[in-house]
């Protein structure tokens, strides 16, 4: 039996789900666990391919992964301002402290944040990575962030390492 197609199922494969499985066979016969950048370069000069198990509650499935582009924008290896919601170039960012905090010696503080450039997060981890760029921030990537729209316009809280906040 082939395994399905990725490109196939298009942007409802889940590429970031943390459940799903990835597979890189080598010309060579070697076998590994896990796609990163590495993997990706490989299977795109043809040194090996890569497939995807996604599991189901009933079942997994083996997928080969045949739209090495999509997988590249899911993984952010390539940028994809369509999936991310964020332009690359420096944000215009107004942030303050979230009022709510409750430890004040926290190493990790909320902060409330406006991206005035207009563009808007869907991915954090995208918009954590251009802010250590941008700003030196150390965001957190891991736990809740949210997002609030209204009449003045959409507002984002993340946890952010408190002294690269100074930097």
């Amino acid at each position: 039996m082939e395994p399905r197609s990725a490109a196939a199922v298009g942007k409802d494969f889940p590429y970031t789900l943390a459940t799903t499985c990835y597979i890189e066979v080598r010309k060579d016969g070697r076998v590994t666990q896990g796609a990163g950048t590495d993997a990706y370069q490989r299977a795109l000069a043809g040194e090996s391919r890569l497939f995807a198990v996604w599991p189901g509650q009933w079942r997994s499935d083996l997928f080969a992964i045949d739209d090495l582009d999509e997988f590249a924008r899911a993984h952010g290896i390539v940028h994809d301002e369509e999936r991310t919601g964020l332009a690359e170039h420096v944000h215009d960012v107004k942030w303050a402290l979230a009022d709510r905090e409750p430890n004040p010696r926290s190493q990790y503080v909320s902060i409330d944040l406006r991206l005035v450039c207009g563009c808007t997060v869907n991915d954090r981890r995208t918009f954590a990575s251009q802010m250590r760029e941008q700003q030196g921030w150390d965001m957190a990537v891991t736990g809740g962030w949210s997002r609030q729209t209204n009449a003045n316009g959409t507002t984002y809280t993340f946890r952010v390492r408190r002294r690269s906040l100074s930097s």
